[in-house]
Formats: C-alpha cells, structure tokens, sequence
C-alpha cells in the first residue's frame, strides 16, 4: 500500500459518502447509524461466541466489552432516528477537519512549488460548511445532509486535484 496515498483513500471515502448524502438523504442519515451498529455488532458476536466455543478449562474472563458492544450495536440498529441527530455532529466536525488539513497540506505544498490563492477556496468553504453543520443541526435533517453531502462531494474533487497536481510531485526526503 506504498503507492497509495492517505490523501488518496480520503478522497475516495469522502466520495462515496458524498454521494449516498446527496442522493439518499432521508434514509442516509438511518443507514449510517445502522451501518455503524453492524460493526459493533460483528466483532462483539464474535468475541462471545468466541468465548463460549472454547472449552471451560481455556475460558478467561468473560467478554463484557463484547455485550456492553453487542447492546450498543443493538440499540443504534433499532433506534437509528436519535443517532442520526448526532451524526450530523460527526460529519460537520469531519469536514471542518478536512478543510483544515486540506489549508495545512496547500500550505505545506507552498516550500516545494507555487500554491496559487485560488486553491486555498474550495477547502475554506468545505471549512465553513462544516462550521454551519455543526452549529445549526437542528435544522432540517435533510438540508444538513445534502450540504454535507455537497462539501463531501468537493472535498473528494478537490482532494484528487491536489494529490494530483502537488502531493504526488512532493520531493522524496
């Protein structure tokens, strides 16, 4: 996985993410809270399971983690509805951390090569989206999806040009 890029995978996610908010967003908001309580369930299953298939002399102690992650999982899958509120929470805090890390690496591309001013744009608006995501989610769910989903959308664009144009062209150190 040398050749490929954090940056790269960032764009990427950001991509997919971008695009089931955009397209889906009465449901998304839903199927990211079950999605997420998938994977608390799969490894909590598996740790329980894990320790009941052992024989009773090998048994440790036994998996709290794994129920205390099976309950959790269980109740993001049956009332997604309430964690959908706090996902709107999660992703404007991920996109006002993209829009920083995309100033600080078009910063940090200005010691190897020009950065022009209208780069520093796009990553200030993904900046400031994620800004209003997080201080006004108790708007109109869709309404913060669909903008989240938009500034995903131009995060992962924007992402691509500058692995495209600078990080890919940075100096081996």
């Amino acid at each position: 996985m040398k050749g490929l890029s954090y940056s790269f995978l960032r764009a990427i996610c950001a991509l997919v993410i971008g695009l089931v908010l955009v397209m889906f967003p009465d449901q998304a908001g839903d199927y990211f809270v079950i999605t997420i309580g998938v994977i608390f369930l799969v490894p909590s299953l598996i740790s329980i399971i894990g320790y009941f298939a052992q024989s009773t002399e090998m048994r440790s102690r036994f998996p709290i983690e794994g129920v205390g992650s099976l309950l959790f999982g269980l109740w993001l899958i049956i009332m997604p509805g309430f964690f959908a509120d706090l996902l709107t929470f999660v992703l404007g805090f991920i996109l006002v951390m993209g829009g920083v890390q995309q100033i600080a690496s078009l910063s940090m591309a200005r010691r190897w090569m020009p950065v022009p001013g209208a780069f520093y744009l796009i990553p200030s608006l993904i900046l400031i989206a994620g800004i209003i995501a997080l201080f006004n989610p108790t708007g109109a769910r869709n309404t913060a999806f669909i903008i989240i989903g938009v500034s995903s959308l131009v995060y992962s664009l924007t992402e691509l040009i500058n692995w495209f144009k600078f990080t890919r062209r940075r100096p081996k150190t």
